[in-house]
């Protein structure tokens, strides 16, 4: 695995190192001893696998407030994603940044997400999957909903998005004293 640092502090795009001949190849999506030598968390309590059929579906920007706070690994296995993390970590040198990448079943890439975090993506292909790994299993009333739109982050999505959850439409614009992550 090859870890690429992002913008934002302790975020990474990890590519997978593929060793090939004649049959395909063979690569680790996961190891858990790669992720501590990076100092990232290896745990792995839950995994995800979303389906979007349509183009233009948004699906966050989510996460869980302490102590129900997660990691996650996020893969395209399908169809294209526009994948994007915000850091809503009070005292980090990123706060209230974020990073977008396009993760394809082609490019094969993967986005590690860290705690405290917000995630979310738009599908720019139909039937779009992806898979994540999640550290903590879902914890309804401690999940956080921040607006895809929120101007006080201007995310550059690449597409306007089409469908979108009443949960996600309806989200509030980010106020620290509302959103705290606890991280």
């Amino acid at each position: 695995m090859k870890f690429v640092k992002t913008p934002l502090s302790g975020a990474f795009e990890i590519d997978i190192v593929p060793r090939g001949d004649e049959r395909g190849f063979f690569a680790r999506l996961f190891c858990q001893d790669e992720l501590v030598k990076q100092g990232l968390e290896p745990r792995v309590r839950q995994v995800n696998n979303s389906l979007s059929v349509e183009a233009g579906t948004l699906r966050g920007l989510h996460y869980q407030v302490a102590p129900y706070g997660e990691t996650k690994l996020v893969r395209c296995i399908s169809g294209e994603i526009f994948d994007v993390i915000l850091d809503l970590r009070e005292g980090s040198p990123t706060f209230r940044q974020w990073h977008g990448v396009t993760l394809t079943a082609e490019n094969r890439k993967m986005l590690f997400v860290p705690r405290g975090f917000a995630h979310g993506f738009l599908t720019l292909k139909p039937n779009t999957e992806i898979i994540y790994l999640v550290s903590e299993v879902y914890e309804g009333p401690s999940e956080r909903v921040v607006r895809w739109d929120d101007p006080q982050f201007s995310i550059a999505w690449p597409i306007e998005p089409k469908i979108l959850s009443d949960k996600d439409r309806l989200a509030p614009l980010f106020s620290s004293s509302t959103h705290q992550s606890g991280y």
